[in-house]
């Protein structure tokens, strides 16, 4: 075995053997597991492949389909992506957790790994055994925010306060009703909203709350609001709701970031910013498969938000390697700013070690988040992360142990730090 290849499998083995924090996800942690294999591969990275790749929307949403059809559709139509890596996640969950010998799934052996996943889905124990395979101890949630956050651990199933429906749908009148009820508030003034968003924080805080997070449009440049334009802007939408003019939803909208991001310098929370999605670039594509990025967004956008609250940390997210080194560069410079996963588009292993390689060699080691799942069922731990930690030893072993002559040891307490440690600092775990 060739030198840099020994060292990737030793730095990898060391790296596979910490039990790890996933820092983001979308996992319900009252079912946090998969009920069968259709949950799998109904997670949008196949069906929009699968769609993509020409097999036709109505046979994949069909309402009346049932869990082993939709599998078998599936992987009957899946012959065209299996070059990708979303495929091989899919391919190393079976060999990991259904027993599946070779590298593919198809139609002469489909049916046995749907019957072995159902037996171990069925399961009592099930997703504490996926967990503990994962080497996870615990994920961080996406909540809504007027979510009940009761009837689960939460110190494994950690609380992330999602704001998206606060900042940018306070115009419809049902995320208004929700808001009230949730916080016993009646919206009718800036101080009410003031007074809700506060409660909301207290709530999530209460209840082990360890991030805000937030999925922004490239459009979005957040700046200070006084409270006299945001109380014309509220005004006018508690009168109209969507029908407001829109630079009225606008301003409610910088109003309502801006009051959050003071609630997290308040409760020193981490606001997790994901930056770029243009949602619905196709709308007749299938669910969750219709958004794109923007290479068009600057981080520039937030530069006011940067510089007023310098002692809110603040987890960036970026969806393009050209915005990708535009982050490394601000946080080079900004000690509130810092890099946080591979996200979405960016979620592949050419963009990966690219983005990786640049953010070691350019920002502080404290201040790298290296990988979160986003994940919404557990089974997807487990490849997602050792995808992770395949490129982050080659990254290791080639540009540090190789080129700058780091001890092996020395670069397994680097990438330590990149996928435990600095997830436990900053977000005070």
């Amino acid at each position: 075995m060739a030198m840099s290849e020994q060292l990737r499998t030793n730095i990898y083995n060391e790296l596979n053997s910490i039990v790890l924090i996933d820092p983001h996800t979308h996992i319900d942690a009252l079912n946090p597991a998969s009920d069968s294999l259709a949950d799998i591969l109904g997670y949008h990275y196949y069906t929009e492949l699968a769609h993509s790749a020409g097999l036709d929307k109505s046979l994949i949403e069909a309402p009346n389909i049932t869990d082993r059809d939709k599998v078998q559709l599936l992987l009957s139509n899946l012959e065209p992506i299996q070059n990708t890596i979303q495929y091989s996640w899919f391919i190393e969950m079976c060999q990991e957790f259904f027993g599946l010998e070779g590298t593919l799934v198809d139609e002469s052996n489909w049916e046995s790994i749907y019957n072995a996943a159902q037996t171990q889905m069925d399961a009592d124990n099930w997703a504490d055994r996926v967990l503990k395979k994962s080497g996870i101890e615990a994920v961080f949630l996406t909540n809504d925010f007027d979510d009940s956050l009761q009837g689960f651990d939460t110190n494994v199933y950690i609380p992330c306060l999602r704001t998206d429906d606060l900042v940018f749908h306070l115009a419809n009148q049902d995320v208004r009703d929700r808001l009230e009820v949730s916080t016993d508030t009646s919206l009718e003034s800036i101080a009410d909203l003031r007074q809700a968003v506060a409660t909301l924080f207290q709530r999530f805080k209460n209840n082990n709350a360890k991030a805000c997070a937030i999925s922004l449009p490239p459009s979005f440049s957040p700046s200070a609001i006084s409270d006299g334009q945001a109380k014309n802007a509220l005004e006018e939408i508690l009168a109209k709701g969507t029908q407001a003019n829109a630079s009225h939803i606008e301003t409610l909208a910088r109003w309502m970031f801006w009051t959050i991001t003071q609630q997290c310098e308040t409760h020193n929370l981490p606001f997790d910013l994901m930056i770029g999605v243009n949602r619905r670039v196709y709308p007749t594509g299938v669910f969750q498969g219709q958004d794109l990025y923007d290479s068009r967004v600057s981080l520039i956008q937030y530069e006011e938000l940067f510089n007023a609250f310098p002692a809110v940390t603040f987890p960036i997210s970026v969806l393009a390697s050209v915005t990708n080194q535009e982050l490394a560069s601000y946080a080079w410079i900004f000690p509130n700013i810092v890099t946080h996963g591979h996200w979405w588009y960016s979620n592949t292993p050419t963009f990966i070690e690219h983005d990786t390689a640049a953010r070691l060699e350019a920002v502080p080691q404290t201040k790298q988040i290296g990988y979160y799942s986003d994940m919404y069922k557990l089974e997807f731990a487990l490849p997602k992360f050792r995808m992770y930690k395949r490129i982050l030893s080659k990254v290791l072993a080639e540009r540090y142990v190789i080129d700058r002559n780091w001890s092996e040891q020395r670069a397994i307490e680097f990438g330590s730090t990149i996928l435990r440690g600095n997830v436990e600092s900053v977000f005070d775990m």
